[in-house]
């Protein structure tokens, strides 16, 4: 029996929600919220970022291993990411390798998810001629930092470390979902062993994959780094979590809003007119804060 289409868009949607939601970018809301409670500084802050990072690289280098195994590599990396949370309640200061360990393993896994999730959802989406569907797949990017930014912002009176149980029970919940809603084994096999359709603007599958790997790294510098930081910023302009915890949910929120909306309204643009678009909103949205502080500077 097929697969609804709507639980292949909901299987991908979760496991990203969980992957980056809470994999890659839990820690953006925490971090503010773990100065306060004097269990972490800045300087170990920065490391245990980068720590994340630089799994993320690793997990995307290697994630080639489930080519033939997505469910393997999707599960792998959902559990790698629920466990390296639950263990983030016990890493402080005073224990800052194990802080960048678990945050290096929840990269790998977030990377492992992100690429075994749309190596099997969008052939699928592809072969059912609903390729429209994949981009409300990727709200769940989105739709995660929101949900973990609201946790975060309504229990900002409790301790961080109180947060990180929560978030990687959350992450729990989210991998037994996906790994429930999946289908058979053989199923996944099936299709992972199939051809890929081609998704690109133009027949040129063989070109050397450069440009799309300098495209993709742009984005690290229009909003990962930036965003990793927000509510760390925000905090320093109001010291009160029910302010500054509000701008990773609204981030998480316009995220998965323009996934929609592309999906619903730009999908009929050529990919680079729309990947230009987004850099130059990025851009803008890194720029504006720099020059307020500027502007506000001049004034004082």
């Amino acid at each position: 029996m097929a697969l609804p289409l709507r639980s292949i868009v909901l299987i991908g949607l979760t496991a990203l929600a969980v992957a980056m939601g809470i994999g890659r970018f839990a820690f953006t809301p925490l971090m503010p919220l773990m100065l306060r409670d004097a269990t972490l500084d800045a300087a170990t802050g920065a490391e245990w970022a980068a720590a994340n990072y630089v799994g993320y690289l690793a997990g995307a280098l290697s994630a080639a291993w489930f080519s033939q195994q997505p469910r393997r590599g999707l599960m792998l990396g959902l559990a790698g990411v629920a466990l390296s949370t639950l263990g983030m309640a016990l890493a402080d200061m005073s224990l800052p390798w194990l802080g960048g360990l678990l945050r290096g393993v929840a990269g790998v896994g977030s990377a492992w998810v992100l690429v075994c999730a749309s190596s099997w959802c969008l052939p699928e989406l592809a072969r059912r001629q609903a390729t429209s569907l994949g981009g409300w797949m990727y709200t769940g990017v989105g739709i995660g930092i929101a949900v973990t930014g609201v946790i975060a912002w309504l229990g900002g009176q409790q301790s961080a470390l109180t947060l990180w149980w929560e978030l990687g029970l959350l992450a729990l919940v989210g991998a037994g979902l996906v790994q429930w809603w999946l289908p058979a084994t053989s199923r996944l096999a099936d299709t992972a062993n199939q051809a890929p359709p081609v998704l690109s603007d133009t027949p040129t599958s063989t070109r050397r994959p450069l440009g799309l790997v300098l495209c993709y790294g742009a984005f690290g510098y229009g909003y990962i780094v930036p965003a990793t930081f927000l509510p760390t910023m925000a905090r320093q302009l109001v010291d009160d979590p029910l302010v500054f915890g509000l701008t990773w949910p609204l981030f998480g929120l316009a995220a998965a809003l323009s996934v929609a909306g592309a999906s619903r309204w730009l999908a009929g643009w050529p990919r680079r007119r729309v990947w230009a678009l987004a850099q130059a909103v990025m851009a803008a949205g890194t720029l504006i804060p720099v020059m307020e502080h500027k502007i506000g500077r001049a004034h004082v």
